[in-house]
């Protein structure tokens, strides 16, 4: 993503923001292609917004944008789908909030917000010219934060975030239901229970744990046989359950399976009541010890096929987990590259006789939980490499 930043930190904090007067749209000039007629249906032909593809300007609407006033085709929304939760090492979403495409994004000044807007969705939505003028701002706020709910022909839905939920539950084909987004002034620190590998570091990274307070919380257990649910009511709540096998090579006490199950046993303990809306995610790591009977329980148990994630460098695979979690975007077409299971298995054979344990592989799943700044306070913006 080639993202734009609009925000100087050091700026004074001024609010700067795009009043796009009626003269702008009132005359749209013959349409081209795509995007571009959105503006002339709507001004000129008086076509209803809602009967308009918002991120293409399709006529052939399949439902509706969950984030602003306007229509939706179906490959768009599919696409919206498939990108909606992905980010960038910044910590910026990687794609645009209107058309989950673009190239060249302009990035919300706000320092709680991580969305963007691509130059071609703000120009053809919000008015001609408008993506140079919020460049070149030193102080922008996003379509989502104004105050004002209207610019150009973007209209901010109202209770947008639970029509994004909405969206998701009834469009999605994942069998998980969203929990709804959560307005900065509810955030609250995570509060993390991390099985077997301690992930305080790259949380910590991410700005989700403050080292050296109490705000975010995260309990590490390597082993679990004796702790039973007392337990885990005791120290929770919890808003995250992480877990993961060792990696090839590492010298355990228990077969790889004892790590699923326990993970599963204290699953059960860890999460919400039926129909609590409270946001409670997990993530289960498996590096690649189980075998395929282990991983169809797993599959069977945490109701998902798992993901894989690879780390793939100058056209050679070097290392992988598979993934089953509940996080949004994990199992994104647009996240990973695809690997072969015949590369799977060499990656195996090579580990299994190399003499080296292979390192916890932490990386790889490390900005998988960007999107979780949707739900919870983080305390920085700027993210830091601890790997």
């Amino acid at each position: 993503m080639a993202a734009i930043p609009a925000l100087d930190p050091e700026a004074e904090p001024s609010m700067d923001v795009i009043l796009v007067g009626s003269s702008e749209l009132s005359s749209p000039v013959s349409p081209g292609a795509g995007r571009d007629l959105i503006a002339y249906e709507v001004k000129v032909n008086q076509r209803n917004i809602e009967d308009i593809c918002l991120c293409c300007g399709s006529l052939q609407v399949h439902t509706q944008h969950p984030l602003f006033e306007g229509g939706m085709c179906t490959p768009c929304k599919d696409k919206f789908l498939d990108a909606l939760f992905l980010y960038d090492d910044d910590g910026y979403q990687s794609y645009c909030s209107i058309c989950c495409s673009g190239e060249t994004l302009l990035i919300c000044g706000n320092p709680d917000c991580t969305r963007c807007y691509c130059f071609e969705c703000v120009d053809s939505l919000v008015g001609p010219g408008t993506s140079g003028k919020v460049h070149a701002m030193s102080n922008w706020v996003c379509f989502l934060c104004l105050p004002f709910s209207r610019s150009g022909l973007l209209q901010r839905r109202r209770k947008w975030r639970g029509q994004l939920k909405a969206f998701y539950d009834r469009e999605s084909e994942s069998p998980l239901e969203m929990f709804e987004t959560v307005p900065v002034w509810r955030k609250e620190p995570v509060r993390v229970l991390s099985l077997f590998e301690d992930i305080k570091k790259e949380l910590t990274s991410l700005g989700f744990l403050e080292s050296g307070s109490d705000l975010g919380q995260l309990k590490h257990l390597d082993d679990v046989t004796d702790t039973v649910r007392k337990d885990v009511e005791e120290w929770g709540p919890f808003d995250l359950l992480y877990g993961a096998t060792p990696p090839l090579g590492h010298t355990c006490d228990h077969p790889p399976s004892w790590y699923l199950f326990q993970f599963h046993r204290l699953l059960q303990y860890a999460r919400p009541g039926p129909g609590s809306p409270r946001p409670f995610f997990w993530m289960f790591v498996d590096n690649l010890v189980l075998n395929k009977e282990d991983q169809d329980i797993a599959s069977r148990f945490l109701e998902m096929e798992p993901t894989t994630i690879p780390d793939v460098r100058d056209g050679s695979l070097q290392n992988a987990v598979r993934v089953w979690s509940n996080i949004p975007a994990i199992r994104s077409s647009r996240q990973w590259a695809l690997v072969s299971e015949e590369e799977l298995s060499l990656l195996i054979q090579n580990r299994q006789s190399s003499k080296l344990a292979a390192k916890w592989p932490t990386k790889l799943v490390k900005n998988c939980f960007l999107p979780l700044r949707e739900y919870f306070k983080y305390f920085s913006t700027e993210l830091t490499s601890s790997l």
